[in-house]
């Protein structure tokens, strides 16, 4: 007899593991499977964990470099990469960890293994041993995740033509790496690898990098990138990449039909990702997909099999592990008979360069194509009074809100702690709240957040400390 569960939740990443735990506290028997032998999935593994260590470290030894201009004089400054990797690692393991107590304190029986569909309510695992169990659940949640796409014809051998996962894991700094892909991934690995000392190029068939952003802040975004001494060609197609004595050689033709090659040790290809649903048998058992290979889900995360569920990168939306998160507690909820929600318009997103990059909510060119009308707030950093103690007044806050009602319908940021910043006006949003409402709730003096209260102020052109 295979063991009965109430709740399965194929995959442990951070919507997987999420909803197991939010299952099990609503009282529902639940087992988690993973198959990569260690929790956290993608994000926690070789994604967002282990990147922004580097990146911070990466900053660090950036700073350090600087410290004698602002009076403390320190000897020769040296990269040890090994130790920094260690450091990188130690970080993983410790969360990974972490993320395994917790299925355990909340009694979540978890399997080390790859996961398949037998049928509608059996799920086959087979572990690293090829050793088969099965398990039966009324419930199934997939939560598989997402995996790096190559470009046609080129595979990643993550020695020298890379995903992000190589990327994270190189034993030497590359005299020069290519990019190709000025998103989210290739710009915040770009960054590490060039302030320890690479040159890199980051090659973009569209005139502009993070697509989707907020053209203004983009526009900012890449003049920073450029000051950084990292090199930009856009509108280049990838044509070939070829691997030589030296590492490789990628040939690009421009918008003009010009043919240009960049010699390289490294290619960090990142053009995106998709949806983690090989393996998994679903054609077996007739759950549909769409045109993507995502899983086609209903409001409720019900797939056309009413006793199956899928949420985070294997369904439309964006490939952000917060949103997954909110989708597996969501499910969970839906699953009990609750009404759990995810309210997609107030998802940030982060990049974790230096400086940050933030943005919630739509886009000025969104907001044109909608025919919505709206008011501009913006307050540069240069202005702010912290920023200015710290010599780090790169960027500005913007805020988009609604003509009429002055509700806020978007905000963007450049600048020292983007990432957190955001998370005021995502509250706001959650609140249907107005510009008027940020400018008038006191923020603490000196801090980052008055930009915000500043940008708040200037939608009503009233700031103060500009």
């Amino acid at each position: 007899m295979s063991e009965k569960f109430q709740a399965v939740v194929i995959g442990g990443g951070p919507g997987g593991y999420v909803c197991a735990i939010r299952l099990a506290q609503l009282g529902i028997k639940t087992a988690c499977i993973e198959s990569r032998g260690s929790l956290g999935g993608t994000c926690l593994n070789i994604g967002c964990i282990p990147s922004k260590s580097l990146l911070n470290l990466s900053e660090e030894f950036q700073k350090v470099k600087t410290l004698s201009n602002k009076g403390i004089d320190i000897g020769e400054v040296k990269l040890n990469l090994p130790k920094m990797m260690k450091s990188k690692d130690k970080a993983v393991t410790i969360l990974t960890k972490g993320v395994e107590f917790l299925l355990k304190k909340n009694k979540v029986t978890y399997f080390k293994g790859m996961g398949s569909f037998k049928s509608k309510n059996e799920v086959l695992i087979k572990d690293e041993n090829n050793k088969a169990t099965i398990i039966n659940a009324d419930k199934i949640v997939i939560a598989t995740g997402s995996v790096p796409v190559s470009l046609p014809g080129i595979n990643f051998d993550e020695k020298i033509i890379v995903s992000s996962t190589g990327a994270l894991k190189l034993e030497q700094v590359p005299k020069k790496m290519v990019v190709v892909g000025g998103g989210y991934i290739g710009l915040e690995m770009g960054s590490v690898w060039s302030r320890l000392g690479a040159e890199v190029h980051v090659v973009e068939f569209l005139d502009h990098i993070t697509p989707g952003m907020d053209k203004e802040i983009s526009t900012e975004f890449m003049k920073i990138l450029k000051k950084q001494g990292i090199h930009f060609h856009m509108q280049h197609k990838v044509e070939t990449i070829k691997k030589n004595n030296s590492g490789a050689v990628v040939s690009t033709k421009d918008k003009d039909g010009i043919n240009k090659d960049f010699e390289c040790d490294i290619v960090l290809i990142s053009v995106g990702r998709k949806a983690n649903t090989n393996g998994l048998n679903l054609e077996k058992i007739g759950v549909e997909l769409d045109k993507k290979n995502r899983i086609k889900t209903k409001k409720n995360f019900q797939t056309n099999l009413n006793n199956i569920y899928a949420i985070g990168d294997v369904i439309e939306g964006p490939m952000l592990a917060h949103k997954a998160e909110d989708e597996g507690i969501a499910v969970a909820e839906n699953i009990v008979g609750q009404s759990g929600h995810v309210n997609y318009d107030t998802i940030p997103g982060v990049i974790y360069t230096t400086p940050e990059v933030a943005s919630i909510g739509q886009t000025e060119e969104q907001l044109k194509e909608k025919n919505i009308k709206y008011k501009i707030g913006k307050f540069s950093f240069m202005a702010n009074s912290r920023a200015k103690a710290i010599d780090d007044t790169e960027g500005f806050v913007k805020i988009l809100a609604d003509e009429k009602s002055d509700k806020v319908l978007g905000a963007h940021l450049i600048g020292a702690h983007a990432g957190e910043l955001i998370a005021e006006i995502g509250i706001a949003m959650e609140f249907g709240a107005s510009s008027e409402d940020i400018a008038r709730t006191c923020h603490a003096h000196p801090t980052f957040s008055e930009a915000v209260k500043e940008a708040a102020l200037s939608v009503d052109k009233r700031a103060i400390h500009s």
